[in-house]
C-alpha cells in the first residue's frame, strides 16, 4: 500500500499522546508524587500531540469541509467511529486538564484519570480496527495489528514520559514509571517483531492466474496492466524496491526498540538520576515511529496489485 504521510504523523503523534497520558493518568491513580505545574504542562502537551495528529489527518482529504460526513457511518465504519471517538478523547483530557488547573475535588476528579486510560484503549481500537477489519489484506487482517498500535503507543508515550520527569527534576515518577516503561518497550518489540515474521512468512490467497482470469500453467506479466500510471498504480503500491524496504525495516526496529531499550537498560542500571538516556531514547524513537508505520502500509500487499503493479 502506498503511505500516506498525513496518515504517518496523525496515527505516530495520536498514539504517543495517549501512551503519554495514560502513564501519567496510571502514576495519578497509583498515588505517585508529581508537581502539579509539571502535570498541567505534561497533559497540555498530549493535547498539542492530538490536535497536531488530528490537523494532519485532514492534509490527505480531498475535500476538507466535507470531512465532518466521515462521523455518518458510524454504525458499519471503524473510521467514523475513530473520527468521532478522537474529538471526544481531547475534550475528554482537556476536561482533565481543566480540573486539575481548578483544584475541583470529588467524583469527577477521582474518575477522570481513569476515563483517560479507558479513552486511549478505545481510540487505539478504533484507529486499529480500521486496517485490521480489512480481511482482503492479510497482513492487516490479524490481532497482532491492534496489539502492535496499542503496545508501541504505549511504549512511546512512556518513554516521552520519561524523558520529560527526568529533565524536569520528577525523579518520583520517573523511578516509577521507568521499569514498566522498559517492560512495554520489550513486549513492544517481541509483538511487532512476530508480526514481521509473519507477514514475511503470508502467500496471497489470489494469484496471477485468478486476477487475469487467465488459467495457464505458467503465466508472466509483461505490463502493468495499463499503459500509464493511474489511481490504482499510485496507491495501493508505494513505489519503493525490497531493498529501500529492508532498509527501513531494520532502521525502526533500532531506532524505535533495540537502542532505546539499551538506553533505558543503562538508566536502569546506573545509580544515578541521569537524563541523557530518557532524552536520547525519545529522540531516537521520533523518526522511527514514522519509519514503522511506513513499513506497516508499505508492507501490506493489496490483491490488485497481482494485475497492476508487476512490470516483468
Amino acid at each position: 500500500m502506498h503511505p500516506a504521510f498525513s496518515i504517518l504523523f496523525f496515527t505516530t503523534l495520536a498514539g504517543a499522546a495517549q501512551g503519554l497520558l495514560v502513564a501519567l493518568a496510571l502514576a495519578q491513580i497509583a498515588g505517585v508524587a508529581m508537581e502539579g505545574g509539571f502535570v498541567l504542562q505534561t497533559i497540555a502537551l498530549g493535547l498539542v500531540l492530538l490536535v497536531a495528529g488530528l490537523a494532519s489527518s485532514f492534509l490527505h482529504l480531498g475535500h476538507k469541509l466535507r470531512a465532518w460526513r466521515a462521523a455518518l457511518m458510524w454504525r458499519t465504519s471503524w473510521m467514523s467511529r475513530e473520527v468521532i471517538v478522537l474529538p471526544a478523547y481531547i475534550a475528554l483530557a482537556a476536561l482533565w486538564w481543566l480540573v486539575l488547573y481548578t483544584g475541583a475535588d470529588g467524583a469527577l476528579a477521582y474518575a477522570l484519570p481513569w476515563l483517560v486510560v479507558l479513552g486511549a484503549l478505545l481510540l487505539w481500537y478504533c484507529t486499529a480496527m480500521i486496517y485490521a477489519c480489512l480481511r482482503f489484506i492479510q497482513e492487516w487482517a490479524h490481532w497482532s495489528t491492534v496489539a502492535n498500535f496499542i503496545l508501541i503507543g504505549l511504549a512511546s508515550g512512556t518513554v516521552l514520559a520519561c524523558a520529560l520527569a527526568a529533565s524536569n527534576g520528577q525523579a518520583v515518577l520517573l523511578g516509577a514509571l521507568a521499569p514498566w516503561t522498559t517492560a512495554a518497550t520489550f513486549v513492544a518489540a517481541i509483538v511487532r517483531w512476530s508480526s514481521l515474521r509473519r507477514n514475511k512468512s503470508l502467500r496471497p490467497a489470489s494469484t496471477l492466474q485468478s486476477a487475469t482470469g487467465i488459467q495457464a500453467t505458467r503465466l508472466v506479466q509483461k505490463s502493468m496492466g495499463m499503459s500509464a500510471g493511474a489511481f490504482n498504480t499510485r496507491e495501493f503500491f508505494h513505489g519503493s524496491s525490497q531493498f529501500a524496504l529492508r532498509n527501513v525495516r531494520w532502521a525502526f526496529i533500532l531506532g524505535l526498540f533495540v537502542l532505546p531499550l539499551g538506553l533505558q537498560l543503562c538508566a536502569l542500571s546506573s545509580t544515578s538520576t541521569s537524563t541523557w538516556p530518557w532524552l536520547w531514547a525519545a529522540w531516537l524513537q521520533a523518526p522511527a515511529l514514522i519509519a514503522e508505520r511506513w513499513v506497516f502500509f508499505a508492507q501490506a500487499k493489496h490483491p490488485q496489485n497481482l494485475y497492476y503493479q508487476v512490470v516483468g
